[in-house]
């Protein structure tokens, strides 16, 4: 078993008992030092408070392991807004948002989701200020990010 697994193996269980999500254990080299970087998520985005609790919760079970015996940086991140939408969970967090999707016979749509069912999703298109609504049947999607919006107008 690689490193990066075992390390998966040890921290997830914890990180998901503290009501959080392991998304990816990253451990890179570069020259003569190791990073090793803890992608964790939460059923909403984290703020500083739960990013500092997990990195201790993480930092303490790294201490007692002897999975990593020598000096290493440890960094505890958030998944970046340019994160594929690839799991449930990813979308039921981004219900309201505008998601970018590429779909499997090769189209594309650009619409914001506003409700989410087991198989299918409803999404609206503003085309030039005309509403268009789409039902997508999500083992249609092949890739789906979220889009970054800079204001609002629903939002305080």
């Amino acid at each position: 078993m690689s490193l990066q697994d075992s390390l998966t193996e040890l921290l997830k269980p914890a990180v998901e008992n503290a009501g959080f999500f392991l998304e990816q254990v990253l451990v890179t080299n570069p020259g003569n030092h190791r990073i090793l970087t803890c992608v964790v998520d939460g059923p909403k985005p984290l703020n500083l408070d739960e990013v500092t609790v997990v990195s201790r919760l993480i930092s303490e079970l790294l201490d007692e392991s002897e999975l990593i015996d020598d000096a290493f940086t440890l960094e505890v991140t958030s998944p970046g807004v340019d994160r594929p939408l690839t799991q449930r969970r990813h979308w039921e967090k981004n219900v309201t948002r505008v998601i970018s999707m590429s779909m499997n016979d090769g189209s594309s749509l650009t619409a914001r989701l506003t409700e989410l069912r087991e198989n299918d999703a409803t999404f609206v298109e503003n085309i030039k200020g005309r509403m268009k609504t789409h039902i997508v049947v999500l083992a249609d999607i092949k890739k789906a990010n979220v889009e970054v919006e800079f204001s609002r107008k629903d939002e305080d």
